[in-house]
């Protein structure tokens, strides 16, 4: 029985795709990584941008091996790249659920690595500096409460040159009052539904390569006949 050639090469478009995806999620994530600046505070707040790299290399790896497999009708790479395929898609099932079950937690856990800078003046000076650098990005002041997260030592980052924001005055200068948890936390729920959906068409992504992949290694078996392995 010959292998159906549009299933063969509908793997194989389907593979290059998919390591093409794996290099825009690798190169958007060395992207975020780099532009944190080394960032100390957005670092704490967004640690998941390591763990973005990590699924843009396997989604890499994995993508090339169902090309090789795919084109040179190996079953045990046809069938390597099912079950990690099969793995990714329960693991990113189980996280979706997660994300979408405990979103009240994640908040909660941003808030307290956040809290864990405060007093802002007994930090570092490298610390003080990546809040500072916040500060004026994000036009906020503080991390947890607010200005008094400075104490007295209210830094001019803090200080208000945007009155469309709520701002009070401080020992005679205008500041920004609210806390920079408050916008980084506001940032991650806007883009929660968005991951969310994104994980989602992956999920469907992976659910129609499954299937090919198990098709062509059948079809395979099939032409070499009950004693191949």
């Amino acid at each position: 029985m010959a292998v159906n050639k549009t299933i063969k090469y509908l793997l194989f478009f389907f593979n290059f795709l998919f390591w093409v995806s794996g290099c825009i999620i690798l190169g958007v994530s060395i992207y975020l990584k780099v532009s944190k600046d080394g960032n100390v505070v957005t670092g704490e707040a967004l640690p998941g941008v390591d763990l973005m790299i990590a699924i843009g290399v396997i989604i890499m790896l994995l993508g090339f091996l169902g090309c090789c497999g795919a084109i040179r009708e190996n079953r045990c790479l046809l069938l390597l790249f099912f079950i990690s395929l099969l793995l990714i898609f329960i693991m990113l099932l189980a996280a979706g659920i997660v994300a979408a079950v405990f979103k009240e937690k994640v908040t909660d856990w941003t808030k307290e690595r956040l809290n864990d800078l405060v007093p802002l003046q007994d930090q570092k000076d490298e610390i003080k500096t990546d809040v500072q650098k916040l500060e004026a990005e994000l036009k906020c002041c503080g991390l947890a409460k607010g200005p008094e997260d400075w104490g007295s030592a209210i830094p001019s980052s803090c200080h208000c040159n945007d009155t469309s924001q709520p701002c009070k005055t401080i020992a005679g200068h205008m500041v920004y009052t609210t806390p920079c948890s408050t916008l980084i936390i506001r940032v991650l729920e806007d883009n929660m539904v968005v991951v969310l959906g994104i994980a989602f068409a992956i999920a469907i992504l992976l659910i129609f390569g499954m299937a090919f992949a198990m098709t062509l290694y059948c079809q395979i078996g099939k032409k070499e006949g009950p004693t191949t392995a």
